[in-house]
């Protein structure tokens, strides 16, 4: 039975006995994905927006700004991490250094953005968003190296596209528990609040929001603290393999490596077409609890059918990421992100035009939600993977790896995603009408354009990610070509000893 076990293990990453990389290094930089996921879930996802216009009571137009111009911000600051990965130099290399020394500064700030301040005041939003903005700071400081340190581990694409795969399953069981937990945890601290059709009582918003403010800052301080553990194990539990010690290159220089990267530049331009593919996650809150407040599934009602959308798109994601590296042999990365993409965006765009307001409607979006999924899961593998084949096309092409500044790239385009997302949720919010303190201004319109913004948008922007694809030429042969070209260049400058 062990011997089964270890089998079934060694093979889940593509590795042979005699591989130094083991599967217990796997499991371990998965294991630290969990603990980011458990932060970025909470906070990335529509939780920060909704606690900001329905517990602090800020406007959601000026949350909108908030969100666009911090997660912005955050985004550009992706690349400048990225070179100081790249210039990093320590004896524990460039990327697992800050897995140790900023777990605790990631779970501070992400419990002060929770701070139970006084609703609607000058001086609540200006602190709510320097306390955002560090967060935003804190996450990037360990976000470019951990999804960077992938490269540093194995050159062979396969095995990491299985590591990825692994990852990538951890991070969403990581956000998937914060999906499961919070929107329970809304409807239960609500439901004394809400009448027959799950709406705020007429009267009872600023107590709703009194008791959102109390309540929110406890659970980010638990999600805090189950945080830090997991980082720390991926730390100690993890080597670089591919280090170099050599003399560090500027800020300029390492900005120049991406405009020198083609296949880099053709996955941020798909990145950003398809920075609203995710809408439904962010926007699907204020739809749960503002459109769906007489429909009672399962027990959930209200907020808390948003936990029934958003797993409602796991099943798909999970088959669809443990068969990506089926598929990306098979077929290759690039045709299965095509592939997928098209058909997700034709039927979230036909979800949009069946509509929501009869129950066979909402099933039908459920249904359309799970093979939504499926997109979403390839492309949670694919474009790492395909980062990560783009450091070898660098390293080919101009003798320079870059991993920092190579997967800055990636965590600049779900900050992107991120920016839009929660933006344009808060921005829905405002051309709907919506405000929290006020239960009137739920009318039919505002629910039709919420639903708009949940379904349509995300389709959209789905179908338009592919683009860049059709001109993307480094597949897996000539990955593995230039891996090869790498070695026998490096053999040749440094061959080995006579024996």
């Amino acid at each position: 039975m062990k011997e089964k076990i270890n089998k079934l293990v060694y093979g889940m990453f593509g590795l042979k006995r005699d591989s130094e990389l083991k599967p217990t290094e796997a499991f371990s930089y998965s294991i630290a994905g969990f603990g980011q996921n458990l932060i970025c879930g909470f906070v990335s996802a529509s939780y920060i927006v909704y606690f900001f216009t329905n517990g602090l009571l800020i406007n959601p137009i000026t949350v909108g700004f908030i969100m666009l111009f911090t997660r912005l911000f955050d985004a550009f600051n992706d690349p400048i991490m990225g070179s100081l990965v790249d210039r990093t130099r320590t004896k524990w290399g460039k990327c697992r250094p800050y897995l140790l020394f900023t777990p605790i500064p990631i779970a501070l700030t992400t419990s002060l953005i929770f701070l139970p301040l006084a609703p609607d005041t000058a001086i609540t939003i200006i602190v709510a968003t320097s306390m955002y903005v560090l967060w935003s700071i804190a996450y990037t400081i360990i976000d470019v190296p951990y999804w960077g340190l992938a490269t540093q581990m194995t050159a062979d694409t396969n095995i990491r596209s299985n590591i990825l795969t692994v990852a990538r399953l951890f991070c969403t069981a990581g956000a998937g528990l914060i999906s499961l937990i919070v929107p329970a945890l809304l409807s239960n601290w609500l439901g004394a609040m809400q009448d027959a059709d799950g709406n705020i009582i007429p009267g009872k918003e600023l107590e709703a929001a009194r008791i959102l403010r109390e309540r929110f800052i406890w659970v980010a301080v638990v999600i805090s603290l189950l945080s830090i553990v997991p980082f720390f194990i991926g730390f100690f539990n993890t080597k670089e393999r591919f280090y170099v010690n050599e003399k560090p290159k500027s800020l300029g220089h390492n900005f120049s490596l991406i405009f020198k990267n083609k296949p880099l530049l053709l996955i941020i331009a798909s990145g950003v077409l398809g920075s609203a593919r995710l809408m439904f996650m962010y926007s699907g809150l204020y739809f749960a609890q503002y459109a769906l407040g007489s429909v009672n599934f399962l027990g959930f009602q209200g907020a808390g059918l948003f936990t029934i959308l958003t797993f409602s798109v796991i099943p798909g994601g999970l088959v669809a990421s443990v068969m990506t590296p089926y598929f990306a042999r098979k077929y290759g990365k690039r045709n299965t992100y095509i592939v997928s993409h098209i058909i997700g965006g034709a039927v979230m765009l036909a979800m949009y035009f069946v509509g929501y307001k009869e129950t066979w409607q909402l099933a039908l979006v459920l249904v359309g939600l799970v093979i939504s999924g499926i997109p979403q899961g390839f492309s949670n593998i694919i474009t790492y993977a395909m980062i990560a084949d783009s450091v070898d096309y660098l390293e080919l092409h101009f003798n320079e790896r870059g991993e920092g500044i190579c997967f800055a790239m990636q965590t600049f385009i779900s900050k992107i995603g991120m920016a839009v997302g929660a933006a344009i949720s808060a921005f829905g919010l405002g051309w709907a009408g919506i405000v929290a303190d006020d239960i009137s201004t739920v009318t039919e319109r505002a629910k039709d354009i919420l639903w708009l913004v949940t379904a349509l948008l995300p389709a959209l922007s789905m179908l338009l990610s592919v683009i860049p694809f059709f001109f993307y030429k480094f597949n897996e042969t000539e990955q593995r070509e230039a891996v090869k070209t790498i070695a026998e260049r490096k053999l040749a400058l440094n061959p080995l000893p006579a024996e």
